[in-house]
């Protein structure tokens, strides 16, 4: 049996745990707009398309596992974390969705920034030093 090297076992664990919280994100974001709870007023088809729309722009390199969209896909988690941290705080009865929402997202945040730091030390990406 092969030991993994301490730094890819790192590696594959902070992109896992990305990739989980930001899929999650997605399903959840889906699920909340489009059936478990929409909104009263207006269409479920378009707050549906609305909320997933941001979260279509990291996709490909999500899938593909770039360290430079893992870094700044966290931009994009900010809004979903505040989505949730304001719905705890506005809608009561939506909370067990807003938690849900605010966990994946800090899955999400965490496991891209890491990912992204470790994955680019590995491959020698990084800012240059003055000299």
């Amino acid at each position: 049996m092969q030991s993994i090297e301490p730094h890819k076992f790192k590696v594959n664990l902070a992109r896992i745990m990305a990739e989980f919280g930001y899929f999650g994100t997605f399903t959840l974001v889906f699920a909340w707009q489009s059936w478990l709870s929409p909104h009263p007023q207006l269409s479920a088809g378009w707050m549906t398309f609305l909320w997933c729309l941001p979260l279509l722009f990291p996709l490909k390199g999500m899938i593909q596992r770039k360290p430079y969209t893992h870094a700044w896909s966290c931009f994009i988690a900010c809004l979903y974390l505040c989505h949730g941290l304001v719905q705890l705080y506005v809608t009561p009865t939506e909370w067990w969705l807003a938690w849900a929402e605010v966990l994946l997202v800090g899955l999400w945040l965490i496991g891209a920034i890491l990912f992204a730091r470790w994955q680019g030390q590995v491959l020698g990406l990084g800012l240059k030093k003055k000299k």
